[in-house]
C-alpha cells in the first residue's frame, strides 16, 4: 500500500519503519507513566496499537482512537516526566498516519518521542544534560537508513524553546549530518 499526496509518497513499509522509531522510544519510558498512574491504561494502548500497526496489521482507527486517549492522559498526567512519557505513546499510536507534507511540524511525529525520552532521562538524572545526550546519542544509533531517507523529506526541525524541542532538532540535526 502506499500514501499518496501532493508533495510526497510514503509507502505502508517507511511508515512501519517510522512507527517502530517511534514506539521504540515509547517504549523505554513507559514505565515512567505507568509508575505514576498505574491504573491509566490509555498510553499503553496506544503503544500495543503501534505494535500492532508495525507487525504488519493496517493502520486502522484502532491507531487514532488510541493516540487521542494517550494524548489525554499527557494532560491530564501530574509531573513533565509522565506527560511527556504518555504523549510519547500517543505519538507511537499516531505515527501510522504521518501526513506526507513538506512542513517542518512533520518531524515532531518521527522524533519527538525520542526526544521525550532524552528529556525524561535529563530530569531523572537531575537535569544532566549528559544524560539526553546519551538517549538522543542511542535514537540517532537505532536509526535506521530507510527512517533518516524519510526524516530528509521534510524540513529540518523547528527549534523551539521548550528542552524536548531543542532536544529534538538536535536529533533531527545528528540523523540528517549522519549516512
Amino acid at each position: 500500500m502506499t500514501t499518496v499526496t501532493g508533495d510526497f509518497t510514503l509507502t505502508s513499509d517507511e511508515l512501519r519503519v517510522v512507527t517502530r522509531f517511534v514506539a521504540e522510544s515509547a517504549r523505554e519510558v513507559l514505565p515512567v507513566f505507568k509508575r505514576e498512574h498505574p491504573d491509566d491504561p490509555r498510553p499503553r494502548a496506544a503503544l500495543a496499537a503501534a505494535w500492532e500497526f508495525v507487525g504488519g496489521a493496517r493502520r486502522t482507527r484502532l491507531q487514532r482512537v488510541t493516540s487521542v486517549d494517550a494524548h489525554r492522559a499527557a494532560r491530564e498526567a501530574r509531573t513533565e516526566v509522565s506527560r511527556l512519557a504518555a504523549q510519547a505513546a500517543g505519538d507511537a499510536a499516531s505515527a501510522p498516519y504521518l501526513h506526507p507534507i513538506r512542513k517542518a511540524h512533520q518531524v515532531g511525529h518521527v522524533l519527538r518521542a525520542a526526544a521525550n525520552a532524552a528529556r525524561i532521562a535529563e530530569i531523572e538524572a537531575g537535569d544532566d544534560h549528559a544524560a539526553a545526550d546519551t538517549v538522543i546519542e542511542q535514537a540517532r544509533a537505532r536509526a535506521t537508513p530507510l527512517l533518516v531517507d524519510v526524516l530528509r523529506r521534510y524540513p529540518a526541525a523547528p527549534v523551539g524553546r521548550s528542552r524536548a524541542t531543542q532536544l529534538m532538532s538536535a536529533l533531527d540535526a545528528a540523523l540528517r549530518a549522519s549516512r
